[in-house]
């Protein structure tokens, strides 16, 4: 009982930072909010006329008026009650001491809110009637009767939010309210099939659905202050949990036993199917009117996939549009959640959370609220690693790139030189998905969703498995800066009929390397294998996320995909490696390496097959990416 009771609270508490992304870092403390804040809480009738439960905070300081910054969430609004204050308000703690009046709404459905909730609920471009309803609408509803009715406010309104309230952030773009100046989406969500949370080009990340949907996914059939336990059990690493769980469609059988109507149905729509095409926002951001500011980490776990693809949906949708894109070195929310000084082993020379929050989001706020101060952002503002500097760009990606191919050459080499050979070289594994790879060379609770350092981990531990496939180039002879997407290309056969690809990016530090620490754990530097970018994808959907194909046994095949951008400085003596392999676990879920419905396989389903990765003339596997002049 013990140890389900340690397993239940370690998963609240995760839940809790993973979910709320809220700018602890950056409390105010509730005492100063009680003290120059005062509350109210009203119910918002909407269109429809269900009524949403909305917290406002207002300066006691009423010689004035105040812009509103709203931010609309699934994950409670907590505290409730007009005499309870949170620890923090607003996007950091400069901006709650500079005066404004912040609203925070439980978004339909969710705790103290009417109506029914669903999870990113899709867009309605062409409503039938005045009552038709999406999350555009409630922003605007909630925006009209905020100017309105909310005391001492000069008539503008900014939202924000982080992860999915930067999701419901985003949507209130669409269809505008007037007076909705400034927006900051903060890692949203765009696509949960094609690259956010819960799926990586059809793969399942598993351990974050799983975790994910088991804690916010929960029934709920009347209003709640308080979050719905999950289910409890014994909680070991999380790779041995996963891979004692067996197949996915095992989950429900000994866990979940159907309670979670989200999970139901990721596992019921295995392909990009209208369920999952109507929850992309990408198409429909036309018309974008308030000036907006995108933010992502690059190291974001979670949604990567959607700040990127949300500010190029908005760049090719509107001629003249007031976007800008912010990506720093951090996992999800880390702008708002760490001092952004370092991340896992790596340091760098600044705080960069807080380099963000002076010079980006407090003067974007300041200027576009209040009509004070001044702004000069860039159109695109990105930290770059590996030389570890801020970086100002007129576009993104940048104009300024050079297309530059590396290809798979013998003895495990990387050639920017295209093969002429006529002979298929290859090389091959054997792919077990009962010894998957695993992403992280950490064991942790399986009741967390993921390691949240995974993403620039050491990549040693996998180079040393036979299972994975490395090459790597020559030690630079200059600096090499890769800044935008990255193309896989590959050529391969299997012997089964399907099979997952993870690509690796990796940034290879001289033997020479000197230790940041000299603490017994600290890391090895020399010949560290500094992971800057991954991805995976389902073979099946190589061609199609819609319509998957099996693969012919032994016939050489090209998979080709796309891994999310990057803008890292691969220094002079450094090399750079990729490293190809079958399973990401428990991150990714394992394949069976058959053709079929991987949420219905049975355990006896799941094969040994071995794969080869070929590089020749006819062949040549390899990575592609934009190198800044």
């Amino acid at each position: 009982m013990q140890k389900q009771l340690g397993g239940f609270l370690m998963k609240r508490f995760f839940v809790a930072l993973l979910l709320f992304a809220v700018s602890i870092q950056f409390a105010q403390g509730i005492e100063w909010i009680k003290a120059n804040y005062t509350k109210k809480e009203y119910k918002i009738q909407m269109r429809d006329g269900v009524k949403l439960f909305t917290s406002v905070y207002t300066p006691k300081d009423t010689s004035k008026t105040y812009p509103i910054i709203m931010i609309r969430t699934p994950y409670t609004v907590a505290p409730y009650g007009e005499d309870k204050f949170p620890a923090n308000l607003g996007p950091n703690e400069e901006l709650a001491r500079a005066g404004y009046i912040f609203a925070y709404q439980d978004v339909r459905g969710q705790f103290m809110s009417e109506g029914k909730y669903d999870n990113m609920r899709a867009y309605i471009p062409n409503k039938k009637s005045s009552a038709e309803f999406d999350e555009s609408t409630d922003a605007y509803d909630t925006i009209d009767w905020l100017v309105q009715n909310a005391k001492h406010n000069n008539g503008n309104v900014g939202i924000w939010g982080i992860s999915y309230p930067g999701f419901y952030a985003a949507m209130s773009l669409l269809n505008s309210h007037p007076a909705l100046k400034a927006v900051s989406p903060q890692a949203p969500i765009a696509d949960w099939f094609a690259g956010d949370d819960m799926h990586h080009n059809g793969i399942l990340a598993l351990s974050m659905a799983f975790n994910f949907l088991s804690n916010f996914d929960f029934p709920k059939d009347t209003l709640i202050t308080d979050w719905v336990p999950g289910p409890q059990y014994d909680s070991p690493d999380m790779y041995n949990f996963f891979l004692n769980l067996g197949s996915v469609a095992n989950a429900n059988k000994k866990y979940l036993h159907g309670k979670y109507k989200f999970w139901n149905a990721v596992t019921e729509h295995g392909t990009y199917d209208e369920f999952w095409k109507v929850r992309s926002n990408l198409s429909h951001f036309n018309n974008i009117k308030p000036a907006v500011l995108i933010v992502g980490g690059w190291y974001d776990s979670e949604d990567l996939y959607g700040p990127l693809n949300i500010y190029q949906s908005i760049e090719k949708k509107n001629t003249n549009n007031n976007t800008h894109l912010v990506m720093g070195p951090w996992s999800h929310g880390g702008w708002a959640r760490t001092d952004g000084a370092s991340f896992g082993d790596i340091k760098y020379p600044e705080s960069t959370s807080a380099t963000y929050n002076k010079n980006i989001i407090t003067p974007f706020f300041n200027y576009y609220l209040k009509g004070t101060g001044t702004i000069n952002l860039a159109e695109a503002v990105t930290y770059r690693t590996g030389s570890y500097e801020w970086i100002n760009y007129d576009e993104w990606p940048p104009a300024n790139r050079e297309n530059k191919t590396l290809f798979l050459a013998p003895n495990k080499k990387l050639s920017w030189n295209k093969p002429v050979e006529e002979k298929n070289n290859f090389e091959e594994y054997l792919s077990d998905p009962n010894k998957p790879v695993p992403y992280t060379a950490k064991f942790y609770d399986s009741q967390q969703a993921y390691l949240r350092t995974y993403m620039n981990e050491d990549q040693r531990f996998a180079y040393s498995r036979p299972d994975v496939l490395s090459f790597s180039t020559e030690a630079l002879e200059n600096d090499v800066v890769i800044a935008g997407p990255i193309t896989a290309n590959l050529f391969v056969s299997i012997t089964g009929t399907d099979a997952d690809w993870i690509v690796k990016v990796i940034d290879v530090y001289p033997d020479s390397t000197k230790n940041i620490s000299r603490a017994a754990d600290a890391a090895e530097m020399g010949g560290y294998q500094n992971l800057v970018r991954f991805e995976g994808m389902r073979g099946k959907f190589r061609n199609s996320l819609e319509k998957p194909e099996p693969f012919e046994p032994n016939k050489i095949t090209n998979v080709k995909f796309t891994l999310n951008d990057i803008d890292h400085t691969f220094r002079k003596g450094h090399r750079i490696m990729v490293q190809i392999q079958s399973s990401f676990f428990p991150f990714f879920d394992r394949n069976p390496q058959k053709f079929l419905d991987i949420y219905n396989a049975k355990d006896e389903d799941f094969q040994k097959a071995t794969h080869r990765v070929y590089f020749s003339e006819k062949y040549p596997t390899s990575v592609s990416f934009g190198v800044v002049k």
